[in-house]
């Protein structure tokens, strides 16, 4: 009787370790591409909030709603962090268990940035993860009860930069592995960019993100290739804005740029301008005007599919 006890509690262990493992995979398997070997090494702290910098290996944390409640919606999640870390539970797992409340599955991307001594080409990295990613959940798409027609990607911050790059420069040839998921599609299906960076423009931009993504002394062109507001066209996703007009980090005038760029070349566009909030106030609990924004988001989501 003993020795079944403690085979069944091992069983039920084992099978819970599985379960855990499965929850992250890897974006790159055996070769991570613009990678130098370095000493450094991946840091966690775990304050007010799970801030994760000098990211060596990029992760996609997976999140599925019950299979009653699966709408066969995803969304690639992106938390913000300046390009020098990533706020990962706060704009990350956070977003990702709401998501999960109204039966989207949710994916989130710990990415590589620039500030780190473990990459080359600095300012592709980013793009590179999430373009993987979003290969990957597509690729994946049935095992995880979701439409391959139906993903989107969602950024904070500068995680919203790294989104409407993903949803600007999809199609970006950058020196990847040579393997199938490679010929899967990158594109987002809709974007939804939450408080975002959007331009490098001088004036306009957060000076953190663009320092650490493109340097202190670009190239023109360099600034204007991300500066995302002016790489919009027809082919740009439905997208989603959501800022604070007292945002003392990003201007909201980077939401305005991107959200004219959107309507200029006749893309579905919705967008909210909340007249305080800051920066950085994540799902807004506690703030009886932002806490609606989730809902909002979910209207939208849902009449994208409404004809």
């Amino acid at each position: 009787m003993r020795t079944r006890l403690i085979l069944s509690v091992a069983c039920a262990t084992l099978l819970s370790f599985m379960l855990q493992a499965q929850t992250k995979i890897p974006v790159w398997i055996d070769q991570i591409p613009n990678r130098v070997e370095s000493d450094e090494q991946e840091i966690a702290e775990n304050n007010d909030i799970l801030w994760i910098s000098r990211i060596q290996t990029p992760e996609i944390e997976i999140y599925l709603p019950a299979n009653r409640s699966n709408t066969g919606v995803g969304v690639l999640i992106m938390p913000g962090g300046g390009y020098a870390g990533v706020a990962y539970d706060w704009e990350g797992t956070d977003i990702a268990k709401w998501f999960n409340s109204v039966g989207i599955a949710a994916f989130v991307l710990k990415y590589r940035v620039p500030l780190s001594a473990s990459v080359e080409n600095k300012e592709w990295v980013p793009l590179q993860d999430a373009q993987r990613a979003m290969r990957i959940i597509r690729s994946r798409a049935a095992e995880f009860k979701i439409d391959p027609a139906k993903i989107g990607a969602m950024g904070f911050s500068a995680g919203g930069h790294l989104a409407s790059t993903l949803g600007t420069h999809y199609d970006q040839k950058i020196p990847f592995l040579n393997d199938a998921i490679e010929e899967v599609n990158a594109k987002p299906d809709f974007l939804m960019l939450i408080y975002p960076v959007i331009s490098m423009k001088e004036g306009l931009t957060h000076g953190g993100s663009h320092d650490n993504l493109i340097g202190k002394a670009p190239s023109q062109e360099l600034v204007n290739t991300f500066s995302n507001e002016l790489q919009v066209n027809a082919e740009t996703p439905p997208t989603f804005l959501l800022h604070a007009t007292d945002d003392g980090a990003v201007k909201v005038e980077n939401s305005l740029v991107f959200y004219q760029a959107l309507r200029d070349h006749q893309v579905p566009a919705e967008m909210h301008i909340f007249p305080s909030g800051g920066h950085g106030f994540g799902l807004g609990i506690g703030n009886p005007s932002l806490e609606q924004w989730s809902g909002l988001l979910n209207q939208w989501i849902k009449g994208l599919w409404v004809k």
